[in-house]
């Protein structure tokens, strides 16, 4: 339930977020006649969120044997590469997403039919939010009962629109920067999981064989397998495996260390152009009149710098 849980707090907070930045932006501007229609395309992309994450899971779920571990470990490398994608897509576009935002918000509001355009950059927005948290959800689902996903999502989708509900009442009163970072590395080591289990999947498959099936046993101590709670978490969270091949640890330690890395070290601040130099007037032609001055002063040009409105 945990796993799930997070995943819908982190996922459901980035969708909560891009929804109460329209509407905080339709209320500035005084649009929020497009509020239904921004309700619409929101509750769209939901169910079909949904009806995604339900296919994918009856589809997988009604394979048997080796083809049922194969989809489970394309499902699980699929997702760590979103997960990977999405976190430094989120890192990097963090700051400039409320801006482009209103950006589209304008554009579809200038457009003939400006509830039907308003309403689809509502459900684009949520729908790659919601895709990937169903993707993400099945995959969690490789270790827990349909049950316990089902409730730790709809437990992380209520806390994410609390979360989201406090951004539009309180503005930046949320430290998002310090969310983002520390569900940042939650996830990122979720995604480290994924690959370990991609990698045991595949093993249990019969398609990847091993050097060395077992780096350590711990499988002695109940609590740390499988068959307790516990031990569920453990290995949905963190890939954990209480009797590892070498390659699962290879493959952890490989994807975490630099990814983690590239993630927590600090984002480089673009380049200051450096202050140019002023330039030598070449010598001006003989004034017609002796008290004539240049419209420059000391030589020196003045250029207006546009600045940018938040």
């Amino acid at each position: 339930m945990i796993p799930s849980l997070l995943i819908m707090v982190r996922e459901g907070f980035e969708a909560a977020l891009i929804v109460s930045l329209v509407f905080a932006y339709l209320g500035r501007i005084k649009r929020m006649d497009m509020a239904r229609a921004t309700w619409i395309g929101i509750g769209i992309a939901f169910a079909l969120s949904a009806t995604v994450g339900v296919v994918v899971h009856v589809t997988v779920g009604s394979l048997t044997g080796a083809a049922r571990l194969r989809s489970f470990a394309v499902i699980s490398l699929i997702a760590a590469s979103v997960l990977t994608w999405m976190v430094f897509w989120m890192r990097r576009q963090s700051r400039a997403i409320k801006g482009e935002l209103e950006v589209r918000v304008d554009r579809a509001l200038g457009a003939q039919r400006a509830g039907l355009a308003v309403a689809a950059v509502a459900f684009f927005a949520v729908l790659r939010e919601g895709i990937e948290a169903a993707l993400f959800l099945v995959a969690a689902a490789t270790d827990s009962s349909g049950k316990n996903v089902l409730l730790g999502a709809l437990i992380g989708i209520a806390i994410a629109a609390g979360l989201g509900l406090a951004v539009y009442l309180g503005g930046r009163r949320l430290p998002m920067k310090t969310f983002f970072q520390v569900t940042g590395i939650v996830v990122i080591v979720f995604a480290a999981g994924l690959l370990a289990r991609t990698v045991l999947f595949l093993q249990q498959a019969g398609d990847l064989s091993s050097f060395n099936d077992a780096v350590y046993n711990v499988t002695q101590y109940r609590f740390l397998t499988q068959n307790t709670e516990f031990g569920k978490f453990l290995a949905a969270m963190f890939g954990w495996d209480p009797r590892p091949s070498i390659e699962q640890v290879v493959v952890w330690l490989a994807y975490i260390v630099p990814v983690g890395y590239f993630f927590l070290r600090p984002a480089r601040r673009p380049a200051v152009a450096p202050a140019t130099a002023p330039t030598t007037a070449p010598a001006a032609a003989p004034m017609a009149a002796a008290g004539t001055r240049s419209s420059s002063t000391n030589g020196r040009h003045t250029q207006s710098t546009p600045t940018l409105q938040p």
